[in-house]
């Protein structure tokens, strides 16, 4: 049998998709390939399929499917991807056509797929030899670069031409015309470090460098020539150790950003005059990104709601600066892109970054076409026209499907150059609270729900109460728990004033969680 699944695996497909040890991917890559056929035919539309280990380490891998506007797969057919994917052999056919006779789909149609040229992918194309579909193999592109084909290709154009060089040219015009606005800036100013995480978005970076015309320098190191892929570098090592990539030479000021390793993530970062790191996450990148489009709303007069959309590991300062200073509105949703990713469509123009740096902004029909109409228009002042001219590029060059780490670094950097900002002037913008992340072993992480996007327990009785007494003690303090969707593991996150009582704060929440929820082997040790 070609493609077999191993005996007793069971996998389940989550917001990225399918993620393991690459060695046990081989029957799902075939699998996927069948389901994406059936999706396209449902759609009729062409449906995408990424390989990619993401932020993972080198021998892992993943598969997830794309949906016709780029974006992430529907949740009934994530149900459908993991009843597929945990199939005995025998009862593979049976289960395939359980997914057709539920969806009504009509297998006479042509199927078309829009693929990476990647690992595993012989599986896949296997099946696509065997289904009578169209497949379209794109060689290594970055995972928002396959999203942002699938759009450009099932919105006839629209969206942009659904080649790399269309990203590519797309995307820099943009930047370009955003850049004219910038007052005359030095080649320190322009310089940026980039670190690839060894991944694909080096390359990808580098054809997209060949069309700035000198408007933006890059050093990019990690670049995939020599080290392995997210290992001690990337944005999801730069996040959670706080310190640059290993072996990284930066000198104090230095401008520096991480991508992760399929390029959907960025971080900024840089080490003042006295050697500290300074991480500006997703929650100051959301903040400068805001600040600026509500500016410009204001300058162009006009009356579009924006919002952005945190989940709540959000630093309360962010917040904070968000609601009280810009007047922006802030909504908070569950943890996972998908969630954030919907609330954001609520709003004219909805701006969404997760802490670990995966963000992008959307924007609505209606919003689009007011920008549009606006920068056509020959009767309004300079200032207006302006204004309407920069929204429109934002728009440009930012990609919409999902969170970009190229199309975002653009859109930042394009941002600190017109207001003549440094990346200590963005970070001076608010301080973080100081935090803590800690996780409880427990014996069944569904013990504990939540409500209110995850920032209160329901279950088990007390936990709640025992949190909210715990919090009273210290100053500006939050803190919440919620399980883990991958592991029997409780996650507790604290802020306060100072790192010493978020330390102390989290780690008397974890003693609860703990005591409350069947904690597994000894008690929490404190921190200190």
């Amino acid at each position: 049998i070609l493609h077999p699944k191993p005996a007793g695996l069971v996998l389940q497909y989550g917001t990225a998709g399918f993620r393991t040890n690459a060695k046990q991917l081989d029957h799902i890559m075939f699998r996927m390939g069948l389901l994406a056929t059936l999706r396209s035919r449902k759609t009729k539309a062409t449906i995408g399929v990424m390989v990619t280990a993401s932020h993972n380490p080198e021998e892992d891998n993943g598969v997830k499917l794309i949906d016709p506007m780029g974006e992430m797969l529907t949740a009934t057919w994530e149900d459908f991807a993991t009843q597929l994917a945990n199939t005995e052999q025998k009862e593979l056919l049976a289960a395939l056509k359980d997914i057709i006779n539920k969806e009504a789909i009509n297998m006479k149609l042509e199927a078309e797929v829009f693929e990476d040229d990647n690992v595993g992918v012989f599986a896949a194309s296997n099946c696509f030899c065997c289904c009578c579909s169209v497949l379209s193999d794109y060689g290594l592109v970055t995972t928002p670069q396959l999203h942002y084909m699938v759009c450009c290709q099932n919105s006839h154009g629209q969206y942009g031409e659904a080649t790399v060089e269309g990203y590519c040219s797309k995307l820099s015009q943009a930047f370009l015309a955003l850049s004219k606005n910038a007052s005359n800036r030095t080649d320190d100013q322009k310089h940026l470090f980039v670190d690839g995480a060894n991944g694909i978005g080096a390359p990808k970076l580098r054809e997209v460098e060949s069309h700035l015309k000198k408007q933006l320098q890059i050093s990019i190191f990690n670049d995939g020539s020599r080290g392995k892929l997210n290992h001690q570098c990337g944005a999801d090592f730069v996040k959670v150790q706080q310190k640059p990539p290993t072996g990284v030479e930066i000198s104090p000021g230095d401008r520096c950003c991480s991508f992760d390793g399929d390029a959907d993530r960025i971080v900024y970062y840089y080490t003042d005059s006295r050697g500290f790191f300074h991480l500006l996450d997703g929650d100051k990148i959301a903040t400068l990104i805001s600040t600026f489009l509500k500016e410009l709303l204001v300058q162009a007069g006009l009356d579009l709601k924006i919002a952005v959309v945190q989940t709540a590991y959000a630093n309360g300062s962010s917040t904070r600066y968000l609601e009280d200073t810009m007047k922006v509105i802030v909504r908070c949703t569950k943890t996972g892109v998908k969630h954030l990713h919907h609330a954001a469509q609520e709003f004219d123009i909805g701006v969404y970054f997760e802490a670990n740096g995966h963000g992008t902004v959307l924007f609505s029909k209606t919003a689009e076409e007011k920008v549009q109409l606006l920068a056509k228009s020959t009767n309004i002042n300079d200032e207006r026209k302006r204004a309407a001219l920069l929204l429109q590029n934002t728009v440009n060059v930012i990609n919409q499907t999902v969170g970009d780490a190229i199309s975002d670094m653009l859109l930042i950097e394009a941002i600190l150059a017109i207001k003549g900002m440094t990346v200590q002037q963005w970070d001076a913008i608010y301080s973080d609270l100081p935090n803590r992340q800690l996780k409880v072993t427990v014996s069944d992480r569904r013990v504990i729900e939540t409500t209110d996007a995850e920032r209160r327990a329901v279950s088990p009785a007390g936990l709640q109460e025992a949190i909210d007494g715990l919090v009273k003690k210290y100053k500006q303090a939050r803190s919440f728990v919620r399980p883990s969707g991958t592991e029997d593991v409780v996650r507790v996150y604290a802020e306060a004033d100072s790192q010493e009582s978020a330390d102390a704060l989290a780690h008397e929440v974890s003693l609860a969680v703990h005591r409350l929820a069947g904690g597994v082997g000894a008690e929490p040790k404190p921190l200190h």
